[in-house]
């Protein structure tokens, strides 16, 4: 049957209570919250490596412009948004200000300034995830209606993804979209931008556009957005972890759960998570292929963007909540055992 609406829960969003059962039984995870500065190096890396390609594309012909777009590309991008969502929960350094501008010089290949925009959007899915106003990772209802459940629907709508992403901003009226920083990314990106047309061409500028579409979109790297919360094994689990070999190109991002349950987490630690507590996270349903998700979401006529969970009650969760509950509990506990002593 076309779902016509999205599933709604009575329940609170499921993360903030598990954290709370895992750090009861497992409080030696406490250990795993932390910075991994290191993961600059991974930034710089994968930087020079899109510069370096785009330079080597400069003259050459349209195919092999965007088949290196999709075969490499692709995959570059798409680490470069691992990057910028670790510099979002402030997991490479202390400073706050030094992590953004990590997530800037991250987003420079990707040609569309949104690193900062993703900053403050991004934190909100964490603290209202499937409240509507607030989730940016929600659909828009005409964007699930117009897209339904029809091959054609899906393709397009992976193919011009961070389109849509965009069209529901104007929904989030209660955050504000403008800030210096937002300013300074777009500034920034726009004489990367320039620098690349002017040094390199047009070809290097479409293999980057192209690279950026294809990281996030009609790709089998799009299928992390189906991956991490439509409901893909029933109504009851809202979020989903996958397990495939692309995590080693994709940071373990994959471990979708497990960041939910502690973003104060940097990604190298996450595999650690399900190994310390494997009774929470393999009793829940996982992926373990994205290509194979892809195809299944392009095809399967049961799966739209109806396949999604909203919440009204925003429980005692504030605006300016910055989606740390691991770190919280842990600071909570440690003020309390002084307070005792």
């Amino acid at each position: 049957m076309k779902k016509t609406d999205f599933i709604y829960s009575q329940e609170s969003e499921p993360h903030r209570i598990r954290t709370k059962k895992i750090l009861k039984q497992f409080p030696q995870l406490r250990n795993l919250i932390g910075k991994n500065p290191k993961t600059i190096w991974a930034i710089l890396g994968i930087v020079g490596f899109q510069v370096a390609l785009a330079w080597f594309l400069r003259d050459q012909s349209w195919w092999l412009v965007f088949g290196a777009a999709y075969l490499l590309g692709a995959f570059a991008d798409h680490a470069l948004f691992v990057m910028i969502h670790e510099c979002t929960h402030q997991l490479l350094f202390k400073n706050r200000n030094a992590n953004r501008w990590a997530a800037i010089l991250s987003n420079l290949p990707q040609v569309v300034p949104t690193a900062m925009s993703f900053e403050k959007y991004h934190i909100k899915h964490h603290s209202f995830q499937g409240i509507h106003e607030l989730d940016a990772d929600l659909p828009n209802r005409w964007e699930a209606k117009l897209i339904s459940n029809s091959f054609v629907g899906k393709a397009i709508w992976l193919l011009f993804f961070p389109l849509f992403q965009i069209f529901r901003l104007s929904r989030l009226r209660e955050i504000n979209p403008f800030d210096k920083w937002i300013v300074i990314n777009f500034v920034v990106q726009m004489a990367f931008n320039v620098a690349i047309w002017y040094f390199m061409g047009w070809q290097s500028v479409v293999f980057l556009v192209a690279s950026f579409f294809f990281s996030v979109g009609l790709h089998p790297l799009g299928a992390r957005w189906v991956q991490e919360h439509y409901l893909t094994h029933g109504e009851e689990q809202e979020t989903y972890s996958y397990y495939g070999g692309l995590n080693k190109v994709a940071f373990n991002v994959g471990f979708h759960n497990e960041h939910h349950d502690f973003p104060s987490i940097p990604w190298n630690r996450l595999p650690e998570i399900k190994k310390a507590a494997p009774e929470y996270y393999d009793t829940l349903h996982s992926h373990q292929s994205w290509t194979k998700l892809f195809f299944r979401f392009l095809f399967d006529k049961e799966i739209s963007l109806f396949n999604r969970i909203l919440r009204k009650e925003r429980g005692k969760v504030t605006l300016k909540d910055v989606s740390k509950p691991d770190a919280e509990i842990v600071y909570t506990e440690k003020t309390t055992l002084i307070v005792q002593d």
